[in-house]
């Protein structure tokens, strides 16, 4: 078999699962959105694990823990939604478990009492391998809500939440507070068309949203904000890392031109805005900068398999 990527493997998986009443909103989103009863609730989960989303021994534990659950609060903020409680499961290696186990707990339990998410239960085991981690966060949408990746139309201004690229040396994809109030001060203020938290990268989760709003996206060069984490040097390189490097869990969202306008005169309090681009018709993700526009391909990061 060729190598693949998970959106790879995502895309032929959603063609061969059939749509069901139960899951109005299901693979391919930040959450899935479910139904039964006549109740909605907002489900998303991560598996995060040693040597890919930290590392054991140069990461300290706590940091590994708060990571785990606000990856998943990351997510329950692109929708819009309002988190209640969590499962988490553990495969922790034989040893060092017991003090690896104490310390995650002790990283994610500050930042649920934070968000005022319960923990509901989980799963744990022992193995001789590294450790994996998954947290699953259900929560409850919020009226105008849930928001999709899927609603954004020509015409439409895109915004981020805050400066992008250079999380992963200063542990920054660690210490991030999900944007879970933003989010909601965002959909009090205005329709909200799409929205998706920066987990792979600028260009990769924009693309998500024009592909699935079937829609084209032009980013302007010189109003992508860049981190000071990123290192000084060259304007194209910090660029192509605020574009590439991921791990941001700021949120890029898309609304109206009008709504845009009176988002930025009259700014929700403690929500940044910057305003980086339009959506157009068409298809993909360009980049313009001066007078040339050029398409951008779906970079950032990846799981690839064989």
């Amino acid at each position: 078999m060729a190598d693949d990527s998970e959106w790879d493997w995502i895309d032929a998986l959603r063609k061969r699962t059939a749509a069901h009443p139960s899951a109005p909103i299901g693979i391919g989103d930040d959450a899935a959105l479910l139904r039964c009863a006549g109740r909605e609730t907002l489900v998303a989960t991560d598996m995060l694990m040693d040597g890919v989303d930290f590392v054991v021994g140069e990461t300290p534990p706590e940091l590994i823990g708060r990571k785990c659950l606000a990856v998943n609060l990351s997510d329950i903020a692109a929708m819009a939604g309002r988190p209640r409680a969590m499962f988490i499961s553990l495969a922790l290696p034989r040893r060092g478990g017991r003090a690896l186990v104490e310390g995650l707990y002790a990283g994610l339990e500050p930042l649920a009492r934070e968000f005022d998410v319960a923990l509901a239960g989980g799963d744990t085991n022992a193995w001789d391998g590294p450790l994996v981690v998954n947290v699953t966060v259900v929560g409850e949408p919020v009226a105008p809500g849930p928001v999709a990746r899927s609603g954004a139309r020509p015409g439409d201004v895109v915004f981020v939440t805050g400066p992008l690229g250079g999380s992963l040396p200063s542990l920054r994809h660690c210490t991030f507070t999900p944007r879970v109030r933003e989010a909601l001060a965002l959909l009090a203020a205005a329709p909200l068309h799409a929205m998706i938290d920066l987990s792979d990268g600028l260009a990769t989760d924009l693309s998500h949203i024009a592909r699935e709003s079937g829609c084209g996206i032009v980013i302007e060069a010189e109003r992508v904000p860049v981190h000071a984490d990123v290192p000084s040097g060259d304007h194209s390189d910090r660029l192509r890392r605020a574009l590439t490097d991921g791990e941001d869990f700021e949120l890029a969202f898309c609304v109206s031109a009008n709504d845009a306008a009176r988002l930025e005169s009259d700014p929700p309090a403690g929500v940044a805005l910057h305003r980086i681009g339009e959506v157009v018709a068409g298809s993909g993700l360009m980049l313009r900068q001066g007078a040339d526009q050029r398409p951008i391909d779906r970079t950032g990061w990846q799981h690839r398999f064989a």
